[in-house]
């Protein structure tokens, strides 16, 4: 799988998954489990950085999901 593919996996994976909207970075892991860790972190970094995903963080915990997406950002459009 090259990295466009994973990218797009990783896309649909997040979509796909209803029930949450923000993840562990070992959950990454899951949904490409041909790639090594370190690459997965990697990739994710840079879509981090590209501004497909975003971190959220609770202060104990640093989660990542897709840019715009979960409860803090349904709230922030409402008011």
């Amino acid at each position: 799988m090259d990295e466009t593919e994973a990218r797009q996996h990783i896309v649909d994976s997040l979509k796909a998954k209803t029930n949450k909207s923000k993840f562990y970075l070992k959950d990454f892991y899951t949904f490409l489990p041909d790639m090594k860790k370190m690459e997965v972190g990697k990739l994710v970094n840079k879509m981090v950085a590209e501004g497909t995903l975003e971190y959220w963080s609770s202060g104990s915990t640093t989660m990542i999901g897709l840019k715009g997406a979960g409860k803090q950002h349904a709230t922030e459009e409402g008011e």
